[in-house]
């Protein structure tokens, strides 16, 4: 888990889903912005039809911030919330759901230039 000063809160997602640039991948869609503080902060949306239980939702968020956590710090920072599309199914007992969601992620962070 990384730190709350990095993750986003419910008022600031919504400000970057409604101001940001889309990036899509297979599963995943990430929406930036640029904020004003020399980090990165991250959020993800899991909806109810794409994970059956709780659990498995947290289970991912996880995963992504644990993925993240070494993207953090740099000198300009975006705000940057990753939506899980609606048709995506994700199971924790599902290595293949595991890798692909991994694979995503770090799509997404290479096509929004965050480099270590």
């Amino acid at each position: 888990m990384i730190k709350k000063i990095y993750r986003l809160n419910e008022n600031e997602v919504k400000k970057v889903l409604k101001y940001s640039k889309p990036f899509f991948s297979y599963w995943i869609v990430a929406n930036a912005t640029q904020n004003n503080r020399p980090y990165h902060r991250f959020a993800i949306i899991l909806s109810s039809k794409t994970v059956n239980r709780n659990v498995t939702r947290n289970f991912f968020r996880r995963k992504m911030y644990d993925m993240v956590a070494s993207y953090i710090s740099h000198n300009q920072g975006k705000d940057i919330v990753f939506v899980v599309k609606k048709q995506t199914k994700l199971d924790k007992k599902d290595f293949g759901s595991i890798t692909t969601f991994e694979k995503d992620i770090s799509f997404l962070l290479k096509k929004l230039a965050i480099n270590v």
